[in-house]
């Protein structure tokens, strides 16, 4: 995140209103844009393509609009693995002004994920989708091999200074997904699919090409993660963890066929669970705009100014005093948060009615949006834990707050189940909630034994 970490602090060093709104909404387009305009593009293709249908005939919407998001989330699940650990070894490669090592790498790895997700994905697709249209199920191959490798692309757009490029990258690939969609919504389910393909297969080009003009290289390929002092074997667990979290309690919606029902092949859907669940990731914007913004300025100049202290062999006196600091920075920025993203919870939680009778949805998933809109705003604090933690790099608390989190998601969940539907949404929320807590607890214990263990774990001279 350093690259976005230098531009917000150069605004705000402009010290005007201008620079202020302009490093808040950098923030908001790099943490969020991009992910705003995927769900509004499929959700607008989904909406128009039914519109244009005949009554009756639009069931392949639905099909599109669930195959998308088990794409997703199958393709997140499995590059999980190696998310992190990539993103350590760019920026240990940009911390050693070793740049040209990038590129290769991200070809490397490229090359590993493109083999393990065709395999993986022919082999479920062979297995569990024998009942689908056979070009239905190469789509779904492509879709889910062209989405592991751009979320292996997109951990350099923090990097890339180019915040306008980025952004147009992405409305370049999802409005080539909703014009392609919408040109072949004739052809039905296949239609739709294919211009998800096309529009994200031209995204993960774009996104290709800004990467290979930003870190140039003399090599084509490389691959050096799996060497003993590059794999870490933490970062790989915490990915998988916190994004099962993550999905967790959707799966165990869609896996109960008591809440659940069949879409197409072996992909199911929870109508009560996820529209709601859907809308209030929306919410997350502001909160996520507040956290790049503190994390990646305020932060992280007092964390680097802490190690330099130590770095340099500064006085105790002066070495406690940046830890202070950094403390403080943690404090107001958690602060900040919360503040933020409590007033748009709140904004949401009074607008609710009158925004669901706009969007022509029943108030009866009102309830459930209600605790979902909260439950998101939690898990931009639980994200900003998990940042300072790698900040600091104390990956073990990281590790067991991942773990904590996705199984206080799994058994809460299927409790919530248990309990009936006035309790739906509770398992994410409370887990969420309790992990959060345990993780502000851990980083008081961890600042406070900071500077023990800082020196302690320094290698022998």
């Amino acid at each position: 995140m350093a690259g976005i970490g230098f531009e917000l602090r150069r605004l705000l060093r402009q010290d005007s209103y201008v620079s202020l709104l302009r490093a808040y909404g950098y923030a908001g387009m790099i943490s969020s844009g991009p992910w705003v305009l995927s769900i509004l593009a499929v959700m607008a293709l989904g909406v128009l393509s039914a519109a244009a249908s005949p009554t009756g005939t639009a069931t392949h919407v639905t099909a599109f609009l669930v195959s998308v998001t088990w794409l997703v989330a199958s393709s997140l699940l499995l590059t999980s693995l190696v998310q992190l650990l990539f993103t350590r070894f760019v920026a240990d490669r940009l911390f050693e002004k070793r740049e040209q090592a990038v590129l290769p790498n991200l070809f490397g790895l490229l090359t590993l994920v493109l083999c393990v997700a065709t395999l993986t994905g022919a082999a479920l697709l062979l297995f569990t989708f024998q009942q689908t249209p056979w070009f239905y199920q190469l789509e779904m191959l492509m879709a889910f091999v062209i989405l592991c490798m751009i979320w292996c692309v997109t951990v350099f757009i923090a990097g890339i200074k180019a915040y306008r490029q980025v952004l147009l990258a992405f409305a370049l690939g999802y409005g080539a997904t909703f014009i392609a969609g919408m040109l072949l919504s004739g052809y039905g389910l296949e239609g739709l699919l294919g211009g998800f393909v096309i529009g994200q297969g031209l995204l993960l080009f774009i996104l290709l090409v800004m990467v290979i003009y930003h870190f140039p290289s003399n090599q084509l390929w490389r691959f050096d993660l799996h060497r003993a002092a590059q794999c870490q074997w933490s970062l790989i667990a915490i990915g998988l963890f916190y994004q099962a979290g993550i999905w967790a309690d959707k799966l165990v919606f869609w896996f109960n066929p008591a809440t659940s029902e069949a879409v197409i092949g072996p992909l199911r859907a929870s109508p009560i669970y996820d529209l709601p669940i859907f809308l209030a990731y929306l919410s997350i914007v502001p909160g996520m705009a507040v956290f790049i913004m503190r994390m990646e300025t305020d932060f992280a100049e007092h964390c680097q100014a802490y190690y330099e202290a130590v770095r340099n062999g500064d006085t105790l006196q002066h070495i406690e005093s940046a830890r202070g600091e950094m403390v403080a920075s943690v404090r107001h920025g958690i602060y900040d948060i919360f503040k933020v993203q409590g007033i748009t919870v709140m904004a949401l939680l009074l607008g609710g009615p009158t925004l669901f009778t706009w969007l022509g949805f029943s108030h009866w998933y009102l309830p459930l949006f209600n605790i979902d809109i909260v439950a998101v705003g939690i898990q931009v604090l639980f994200m900003a834990i998990l940042n300072v933690l790698f900040y600091l790099d104390r990956l073990k608390p990281a590790l067991w707050l991942c773990l904590l989190f996705l199984l206080g998601n799994i058994m809460l969940t299927l409790l919530s189940q248990l309990l009936g539907p006035v309790f739906y949404g509770y398992g994410y929320a409370l887990s969420l909630l309790f992990a959060s807590l345990v993780g502000l607890a851990v980083l008081d214990h961890e600042f406070d034994n900071l500077t023990y263990q800082t020196f302690m774990l320094q290698p022998n001279r």
